[in-house]
């Protein structure tokens, strides 16, 4: 048996690639929008991919699976794509069942039903025969994590006590009792919003589990359900609209080809109402860019903030420091439903020199030393506060106003663009986003507090809770 992960920092997903080398058989489990690292991987070896398997219809990112799938037709091989059978998916497939078994030469996935996180979700637990029947692995979706369980409420806060309630029942019926010796290869890691405190370790074993995840401590069936729906996290952006594209079936990418634009095909998209997706240097953007531009830089939270700053339907525009960063910023934001790239902006130069705006200076970087200055001589400055709820509760600048980041696109018409604003988390990198939109949205003096909340603490500061 070989396993190998494959993980994507910022979103924090885990896929697995798992085979039987004595038949060149191969299995690929909840694969995101990139696949060619699944074919890298079964060409290496002289595999051959058989079964693309989901544990359960992903809300944070768009599934791999039909990309996988074409991409192995194509090349005239034959897989199948298998889903749990509640996932009620609109697109060929083929449904997995509690109690039924799927063979991959000396491989036996058995389908445990363990909803919780959503009502669809599943375990494959693995045993290879070759070696004996003690089950040796278990793919535990987004049920089990390394420090963690799967929220509840990605399919509607209405919906949350009841799952709540069933995934204690997955954990205790279906999970515990099995050996501490079984690993633990999980869907999801740190980073990711599918759970609240998910450890970095990606891998585990369930008697690791058993003794340190916070979320198996004892407790009872309704302890538990409170446990489970207090304090989540945001809720993934746009994760309705990535749920309905995996039930209804991804759409095929294909080959991703670089399409630079001239400034004349940029601005004529613009006129159409694309949106431009500035993703330079957080010192080129500031520098110098284009008037209404989102900027999110290109690290590893861009897939996670984009749904906060752009419509899921709009047509973007990139501006890149690289030319070739594109087809890493397309895979990017299509894995989160965003697949309308028109291309990228070829020469900022040359957009200046024909005479379109270009502007800088909207947003400041402050530290909060710099911050509590201006509180203390300007009675009009407004702190804005992007944490979540849960984190403002324990301790924020006094009197500043509360509007998580996700919420920010929707709430921002509560503050006043003609006062100075102050936007302030944890460590500066969430508040550079939502700086980033309301200097968007035509706000007058916009300060990032680039050391967060933590710099303020740290210099001692007057904290309120």
């Amino acid at each position: 048996m070989f396993t190998q992960q494959f993980f994507i920092e910022g979103l924090g997903c885990a896929s697995y690639f798992i085979a039987d080398e004595k038949t060149q058989t191969a299995a690929v489990i909840d694969p995101d929008r990139d696949v060619q690292k699944y074919l890298d991987a079964a060409n290496e070896r002289g595999l051959k991919i058989t079964h693309i398997i989901e544990t359960h219809l992903h809300a944070d990112h768009v599934s791999g699976n039909t990309e996988l799938a074409a991409r192995l037709q194509a090349q005239g091989q034959a897989a199948n794509v298998y889903l749990p059978e509640n996932s009620d998916a609109k697109f060929p497939h083929i449904a997995l069942r509690e109690g039924e078994t799927l063979t991959l030469g000396s491989l036996e996935f058995q389908i445990l039903a363990t909803p919780g996180h959503t009502p669809e979700s599943i375990t494959l637990l693995i045993r290879d025969t070759a070696r004996g029947m003690e089950p040796a692995l278990a793919f535990t979706g987004d049920t089990l994590f390394v420090g963690d369980v799967g929220r509840p409420d990605l399919v509607g806060a209405d919906a949350a006590r009841k799952l709540a309630g069933e995934m204690y029942d997955s954990l205790q019926t279906k999970l515990l009792p099995l050996a501490d010796g079984l690993m633990i290869y999980p869907g999801h890691g740190a980073g990711s919003l599918c759970g609240r405190a998910m450890a970095t370790m990606r891998v585990s074993t369930l008697g690791y589990e058993r003794h340190t995840n916070p979320a198996l401590l004892p407790r009872t069936r309704d302890e538990f359900v409170i446990f489970n729906t207090t304090d989540l996290p945001e809720q993934p952006a746009n994760n309705k609209r990535i749920k309905a594209m995996n039930r209804q079936g991804p759409r095929v990418l294909g080959e991703i080809v670089p399409r630079a634009l001239s400034v004349q095909q940029a601005v004529s998209h613009f006129q159409r109402g694309a949106g431009l997706l500035d993703t330079r240097a957080k010192p080129n953007y500031v520098a110098r860019h284009i008037p209404g531009a989102v900027h999110l830089e290109l690290n590893d939270q861009l897939s996670n903030r984009v749904g906060v700053l752009l419509p899921p339907d709009a047509q973007v525009v990139l501006l890149l420091d690289d030319p070739a960063d594109y087809t890493r910023v397309v895979y990017m934001l299509a894995r989160v439903g965003f697949e309308n790239v028109a291309g990228y902006l070829e020469n900022l130069e040359e957009w200046e020199a024909r005479g379109y705006p270009v502007t800088s200076g909207d947003v400041q970087d402050i530290d909060a030393r710099e911050l509590e200055n201006r509180i203390a001589n300007d009675a009009r400055v407004v702190v804005l506060d992007v944490r979540e709820a849960w984190e403002f509760r324990n301790g924020h600048v006094p009197n500043a106003k509360l509007i998580p980041l996700g919420q920010l696109h929707t709430r921002y018409a509560e503050l006043d663009p003609e006062m100075p604003t102050a936007v302030i988390c944890q460590t500066g990198s969430r508040s550079q986003t939502a700086a980033a939109l309301l200097a968007q949205k035509g706000f007058k003096q916009i300060f990032n507090v680039r050391d967060g909340t933590a710099g303020w603490k740290q210099r001692g500061f007057p904290m309120e809770a």
